[in-house]
């Protein structure tokens, strides 16, 4: 079925693009906050209400499975919700009164962001994005070539309506779909350029960061996770079987989702148990049918590599394993994968399978379970794997001591977003959807707010014209004799 077409751009067009959108910025960044961030969020956020059953029912003629896209425009909510907006808000512009000053702390403008969203979720990716724009940028979007349409689509439905409403001038959102490689190529090379913004691969990113900071551009990335779920042996078991079964959502071709789990040795059996239960009752099916978690995953072979090298280092298939078709019948060459949960005694080889060392991409989960231990030397080799993750996307604990989550929010430092006693995936205000430390982000990763990756800060101090002001040394002997 064909939901729409897009032409593509050619490179003319192309670089046409970039000129236009370095033109809108520099009348876009001395907009006042008002316009430009206060209206921005509040129409963004009334388009989003509006048009979410319009952008779900988009994302399932693009493959996601219903509940998967419903997931997804809740994230989209989440950032448009006053929180999220007050906190912005007050990291973009912050006033002091000292000393007869007038001093301001604020983020002005990096100028033209190129953004890159994946092929697996464009929309959602290219709509996080243009969150650089109420920062004062001009944005240049790529379309990707395999699903082009839902990006075109959503941005001319909700932006650019509201770049019209409040005034803004042409050129301030571009939209173009052409080959991946020429263009990036283009954003590289063009003086034009401020920021890149990057989703996929690990190699593909890196290397792309390198070339940014060769090139004096900055590279913002949002590439592979590998998260780690840790439950201890205090948790609620089956809010925690619910978090980790998150972890087949997509079929696991999320980069946000559980991807292994460490549990405490006294409660490992029972945890899996009950998580083996929830993987066998998921089903395949058609995007736009209720329920439905998984999605058609179009190579195997992969997954197949994954998981013999797993079994290879001692691991033990608990359940799945195999391909299957929409009746749930095992093929292998069917376009579905059985969801899969492996178990790897002893923490510290776990990272000698590649299952556990790198994201999979499929709904592949090992459970990992220590050595038998005292509590606090377990405790110690939990924080510490989460620390030596190579990945730093989310990471969550499922525990009721409250010790054990102190020590898991104080010392984990690999992550963008750490969860606890929550689900794994959800979103809520004013926590970031993306970013994150590691492979995950590249040397310059964190917490991924678009509006403030894409400024800088900047110190102002205006002192009133004609304003007396007494000399400096004597003013700093006045301050030393107050304090």
């Amino acid at each position: 079925m064909i939901a729409g077409r897009v032409a593509e751009a050619d490179r003319e067009t192309q670089l046409d693009a970039l000129a236009a959108a370095a033109e809108a910025s520099l009348v876009w960044r001395a907009v006042p906050l008002t316009t430009r961030f206060d209206a921005w969020m509040e129409l963004l956020r009334a388009a989003v209400l509006e048009h979410g059953d319009e952008l779900v029912r988009l994302l399932t003629l693009e493959g996601h499975p219903l509940e998967l896209a419903k997931w997804e425009i809740s994230g989209m909510r989440e950032l448009t919700r006053s929180e999220t907006t007050d906190y912005l808000r007050g990291q973009l512009w912050q006033e002091f009164s000292v000393d007869g000053r007038r001093n301001i702390v604020r983020r002005q403008a990096d100028g033209v962001v190129c953004i890159a969203p994946p092929a697996n979720a464009p929309l959602v990716s290219a709509l996080l994005g243009t969150m650089c724009i109420p920062g004062g940028n001009a944005a240049v979007v790529r379309a990707p070539r395999t699903a082009p349409y839902g990006v075109t689509h959503a941005l001319r439905r909700l932006i650019v309506p509201i770049l019209d409403e409040i005034g803004a001038p042409p050129g301030l959102l571009n939209i173009v779909c052409g080959h991946p490689g020429p263009m990036l190529d283009d954003w590289i090379d063009s003086p034009h350029v401020n920021d890149i913004m990057y989703f996929g691969d690990v190699p593909n990113g890196l290397k792309l960061e390198g070339r940014c900071v060769e090139a004096g551009k900055k590279p913002i990335l949002e590439l592979a996770g590998n998260d780690v779920v840790l439950v201890w042996k205090d948790a609620d078991l089956d809010r925690a079987a619910d978090a980790l079964t998150e972890s087949f959502y997509g079929s696991g071709q999320l980069c946000m989702i559980p991807n292994q789990a460490v549990v405490h040795p006294d409660v490992a059996d029972d945890l899996i148990a009950r998580l083996v239960r929830r993987a066998k009752a998921l089903r395949p099916g058609y995007p736009d049918e209720p329920g439905v978690l998984l999605s058609p995953v179009l190579r195997h072979d992969r997954f197949n590599d994954f998981l013999a090298d797993a079994v290879e280092h001692g691991a033990t298939v608990v359940t799945g394993g195999n391909g299957m078709q929409i009746d749930g019948e095992r093929d292998s060459s069917g376009f579905f994968l059985e969801p899969t949960v492996l178990r790897i005694d002893g923490l510290g080889d776990a990272r000698a399978s590649n299952v556990v060392k790198h994201e999979t991409f499929f709904p592949l989960l090992p459970v990992v379970v220590p050595e038998p231990a005292d509590d606090e030397t377990l405790l110690d080799g939990f924080v510490d794997f989460v620390n030596t993750n190579l990945y730093g996307l989310r990471n969550s604990l499922w525990a009721g001591d409250e010790q054990v989550i102190d020590r898991f929010v104080a010392e984990t430092v690999k992550g963008g977003l750490l969860k606890v006693n929550d689900s794994h995936i959800a979103f809520t205000a004013p926590l970031p959807s993306h970013g994150g430390t590691g492979l995950t982000g590249g040397a310059f990763g964190e917490a991924n707010y678009p509006v403030l990756r894409t400024t800088h800060v900047q110190g102002v101090s205006i002192v009133a014209h004609g304003s007396p002001r007494a000399p400096r040394a004597k003013r700093e002997e006045e301050r030393d004799a107050h304090s």
